[in-house]
């Protein structure tokens, strides 16, 4: 596949912005070249607009290329980037799963770019063909979540595979909650697969959502079309710093996913012995989504008791559903219990 013939002629042409950052190379003593505030204050100066520092520490760890990451505010900068890219406003479309992540068709919208949704099965699987064959010529994007949100479930990899294979476009996987999962992350495949992007997040497993830091893996040639055309200074010093200081920090991070994966399993034993509980549907992320008799009550219960969980029960397959998130052992206590005494 060439990559440049799917690219919009607009972006192939584009003269990307240049920073006072991106025209010297080496370490400076005296910054006279960004009309920055000399006096220091710990934030005086632009970040690198490159984030050098924090590719080569996520390379490592993800047995990458620090030219094979793009760094995004949050995993959303990355899939708004990736359809100005490569589609064309009012005349491409993108194909996603349906129930999934809602931010694709929100971009695509955003984009003016149509959507195409392929249902998944009733218990949240995923077949290839199904979604190959609503490809057509304007078929720009697919979208694969894997573990998928709002189902928990990790998508079969033969299928997801058999996608990225047969479409002659590019290939999207977000694998937000892969680090909740027995699956091997796609980022083994990015030699294999040109057409692949991998979208990665540290707001979950590295308990950083307030950073909005995203992580897209894809071939050089796709990263450096997203470095054009993404804002210079996207990534702050301030995020920048977060991230590194947690990087140094793994064993935390692994243990963060013990607890929880520990915590999902006694959730799941817990709440598979209540009668208002009629299925919970297999998990390979930190939540799971369970349904219950009638949902729409619980909910409304749960609020009252001051315990948010998130209604799913408008999405596909999504009928009397409530997606749980797993908690700390206190507040999954307070849940299950909070659950027993309305059950009573």
């Amino acid at each position: 596949m060439n990559i440049q013939d799917k690219v919009r002629p607009n972006i192939l042409n584009l003269s990307p912005y240049s920073s006072a950052r991106d025209e010297f190379e080496g370490n400076g003593e005296i910054f006279l070249d960004a009309n920055e505030n000399p006096y220091e204050t710990g934030l005086n100066r632009y970040p690198d607009p490159h984030q050098r520092q924090l590719k080569q520490q996520i390379a490592s760890l993800k047995k990458v290329d620090p030219n094979q990451i793009f760094l995004g505010n949050g995993s959303d900068e990355a899939i708004d980037l990736v359809m100005r890219i490569f589609c064309e406003p009012g005349t491409d479309n993108i194909t996603i799963s349906d129930p999934t992540y809602g931010m694709y068709a929100v971009s695509a919208a955003i984009n003016n770019v149509a959507v195409k949704k392929v249902a998944l099965s009733k218990d949240f699987s995923f077949m290839a063909n199904e979604m190959l064959k609503e490809v057509d010529a304007n078929t720009r994007l697919i979208f694969i979540c894997s573990p998928n949100n709002p189902s928990g479930n990790a998508l079969n990899t033969y299928e997801v595979a058999k996608v990225i294979e047969n479409f002659d476009g590019i290939v999207v996987i977000d694998e937000a909650y892969i680090d909740f999962s027995m699956q091997a992350s796609f980022t083994l495949q990015l030699e294999k697969y040109k057409n692949l992007i991998i979208l990665q997040t540290f707001s979950k497993a590295w308990g950083l959502a307030g950073l909005r830091l995203g992580m897209a893996f894809s071939s050089p040639e796709i990263i450096k079309l997203m470095n054009k055309v993404k804002p210079p200074y996207n990534i702050n010093i301030l995020t920048q710093k977060e991230a590194l200081s947690a990087l140094a920090d793994k064993e935390k991070v692994k243990e963060a996913i013990s607890n929880i994966l520990r915590e999902r399993d006694m959730l799941i034993t817990k709440l598979s012995g209540l009668s208002i509980v009629s299925h919970i549907f297999p998990s390979d992320s930190n939540f799971l989504l369970v349904k219950f008799n009638d949902s729409q009550d619980i909910f409304k219960y749960l609020m009252e008791k001051g315990i948010i969980v998130r209604d799913r029960s408008k999405v596909a397959h999504g009928e009397n559903c409530l997606r749980i998130t797993v908690g700390t052992p206190e507040e999954n206590i307070n849940l299950v219990q909070a659950l027993k005494e309305y059950q009573a």
